[in-house]
């Protein structure tokens, strides 16, 4: 189990991760939809993820979604590396209705994000380009490469539930175990 804390101006954020878990969450960030995608991310990567978040939320959702990226990504950091036995690569695509999203990623510790899902417009309270800030954060901080790209779709929440699965299958199958893969999955001999 990973603790991390944050603590800025603009939030206070406590965080719980164990990468091998169940899938089971307990979220409140004060944003419904994205504590319902934190939800989801964490049910399909199957890690189990506790998360609180205090925000200002009276200036809006960046700093709470961003926030909570680089929080989320720092735990994944340290419950991943040193990483070794592991898949290391994954490309993935989730579909919820009309909507496909397609997520590759290597677990290699170079962070990196290509986001290729142009989003506007808001789907209750948390602004839709927020998206891409929240995977910026996770993937740089985290030390992962993530390639998301919209495949197709045209109703915003489909989209940016099918990118948070994407995601998460994505990472959930690049840290799977494999037998045959001794020690570190790179000829430099580290990540």
């Amino acid at each position: 189990m990973i603790n991390k804390n944050r603590k800025t101006n603009e939030t206070n954020i406590s965080l719980k991760i164990e990468l091998r878990g169940r899938g089971e969450s307990n979220i409140k960030t004060g944003i419904g939809f994205f504590d319902h995608m934190l939800q989801s991310l964490a049910k399909h990567a199957l890690f189990d993820l506790e998360l609180t978040c205090e925000g200002d939320l009276d200036v809006d959702g960046h700093h709470t979604v961003e926030d909570v990226g680089i929080t989320l990504g720092s735990a994944l950091n340290e419950a991943i590396f040193p990483a070794s036995g592991i898949e290391r690569f994954a490309d993935r695509v989730a579909v919820l209705d009309e909507a496909a999203v397609q997520c590759a990623i290597d677990v290699g510790g170079r962070a990196f994000l290509s986001w290729n899902a142009p989003l506007d417009g808001k789907i209750g309270e948390f602004d839709c380009e927020l998206t891409e800030e929240f995977f910026r954060a996770l993937a740089l901080n985290a030390k992962i490469a993530a390639h998301i790209s919209l495949l197709r779709g045209s109703n915003r929440h489909h989209i940016v539930e099918a990118a948070f699965k994407a995601f998460a299958i994505a990472l959930r199958s690049a840290l799977a175990p494999n037998p045959r893969v001794t020690g570190i999955p790179s000829l430099k001999g580290t990540l």
